[in-house]
């Protein structure tokens, strides 16, 4: 008995790419850390763990949800029969060995996504109504990315708004929000613009792992952006947009917008530089690729972190 729970256990934390769910960690506490920081200068109100718990949770959920829902997807549409599976690409292959079936993994995308939606309805009572605005962004990612966003070279983009800098953005008023306060001094500027990094790094975690996929991607419908320039081009803006991540958080502590222990973030630029490298010179390269992909996941997750640590460091300062 024992045995079979660990193997289930295995295999959903495989088709829900368990992996992955890292990053989602990883941005609410992005978003904790402003908070944290936030209400340490202020002098006022209180840091609540029980209330920073549930805030993971419920992104982990979601997380889990859009990558069930795009499992399901695949294999629906057959993409994921003609993948060439990578450790970071390719889907999880859950399906395809019938280690779980279609109907368990819609039912599970669909559970998760309910549950994520129902933390996200208390906050929105307790801390601010605009958090619905900042579901509502999400739930439409969650559902429609496979089937229609990524069919219309939007997925890229979406994924980074709402599952890279909403969730730091909703991170930080889950924790800081209250009803009656005013739109206008709910999101202060420094927390608008740390999250666009953490936004275009998720994006950058979707796109490169795209380029595998192309192939059969197309041949399931999909038309995003590494189809659409194709993947010489594509390199290029990949490498164009690590160039931005990295500018923003040199720029903003010399425009004294943020703390300049955010410049820690910049330790993973070294590693940046050969991902786009790697990208540039070997795209229609899947083997030769590989490499890249994982140190754009290395990028995408470290990056995060730091910048998380360097709001934490504030704490103490």
């Amino acid at each position: 008995m024992k045995e079979d729970t660990s193997n289930r256990i295995r295999v959903w934390t495989a088709q829900v790419r368990g992996n992955f769910l890292i990053l989602a960690v990883l941005l609410v506490c992005i978003g904790l850390a402003l908070a944290a920081s936030r209400i340490s200068r202020a002098g006022t109100g209180h840091f609540d763990i029980l209330h920073a718990l549930l805030l993971v949770i419920g992104v982990v959920l979601a997380h889990s949800s859009v990558n069930l829902f795009n499992e399901y997807s695949d294999y629906r549409t057959g993409i994921d029969d003609h993948t060439r599976r990578t450790p970071f690409s390719g889907g999880s292959g859950m399906l395809q060995a019938s280690r779980t079936s279609p109907r368990a993994v819609l039912g599970a995308a669909i559970g998760t996504l309910l549950a994520a939606f129902s933390i996200g309805i208390y906050f929105s009572v307790r801390s601010h109504w605009f958090i619905l605005v900042l579901m509502g962004m999400g739930g439409i990612a969650i559902v429609f990315y496979t089937d229609f966003l990524a069919r219309w070279l939007l997925g890229e983009l979406f994924a980074g708004l709402t599952l890279g800098s909403a969730v730091v953005v909703g991170s930080y008023i889950g924790m800081t929000g209250t009803p009656s306060l005013p739109l206008s001094e709910l999101i202060p500027l420094e927390v608008l613009l740390i999250s666009i990094p953490p936004g275009i790094l998720t994006s950058l975690l979707l796109f490169l792992n795209e380029f595998p996929d192309a192939e059969a991607d197309r041949g399931g419908g999909r038309y995003h952006l590494v189809i659409f320039l194709g993947k010489e081009k594509a390199a290029s803006l990949y490498s164009f947009c690590l160039f931005l991540v990295f500018s923003t958080i040199l720029l903003l502590p010399i425009l004294d917008i943020t703390t300049k222990w955010v410049l820690i973030a910049l330790l993973t630029l070294p590693v940046a530089v050969i991902a786009a490298m790697i990208a540039i010179r070997h795209g229609n390269d899947t083997e030769r690729l590989v490499p890249a992909l994982g140190l754009n996941v290395m990028v995408v997750l470290v990056t995060d972190a730091l910048i998380a640590i360097a709001y934490t460091i504030t704490l103490f300062g």
